[in-house]
């Protein structure tokens, strides 16, 4: 999973779904200024409006709340082509596509892998490489993303 705050999803989610969107994910990455990251989704795909609102919604949200201290960068966008997984359920929903995983414990001397999401299998992401199986607790996943199929997305819009 892409390491996320438990604490701020469950703040922003109810701002998020009032107004119809889906939060797919909720990343916050510290440096000399933070970057609070909200990632959305919608049926009907994300626009800029669709941004914009979540942002003023969470944008109030987060200035009542002020759940981080000092300053950071409220960044709302969509999820994208190279879509992060951040929940269980996100495992089982893309299963069959493939993922980039990069975990926070080295398996056999690395930390980064590819290949095709299998789901999940008691806590463990199950991912198959060549002809191999490769289980992974959930816990050890630092990052998770989709591998945009390009092919298939230029073949829809054609």
């Amino acid at each position: 999973m892409a390491r996320e705050s438990a604490e701020l999803r469950k703040l922003i989610e109810p701002a998020v779904t009032v107004l119809g969107y889906e939060l797919v994910g909720v990343e916050f990455i510290h440096g000399k200024s933070g970057l609070l990251r909200v990632y959305i989704d919608h049926d009907d795909g994300i626009g800029v409006d669709d941004c914009k609102a979540v942002s003023y919604q969470v944008s109030g949200l987060l200035d009542v709340e002020d759940p981080i201290r000092g300053q950071y960068t409220l960044e709302v966008s969509s999820p994208g082509l190279d879509r992060p997984l951040f929940q269980a359920r996100d495992y089982e929903r893309f299963a069959g596509q493939q993922v980039k995983l990069r975990l926070s414990v080295p398996v056999a001397g690395r930390r980064r892998f590819k290949g095709t999401l299998l789901g999940l299998r008691d806590q463990q992401v199950v991912v198959k490489m060549d002809d191999e199986e490769l289980l992974v607790p959930l816990h050890e996943i630092d990052q998770a993303r989709l591998v945009p199929d390009y092919d298939s997305h230029r073949a829809e819009g054609a």
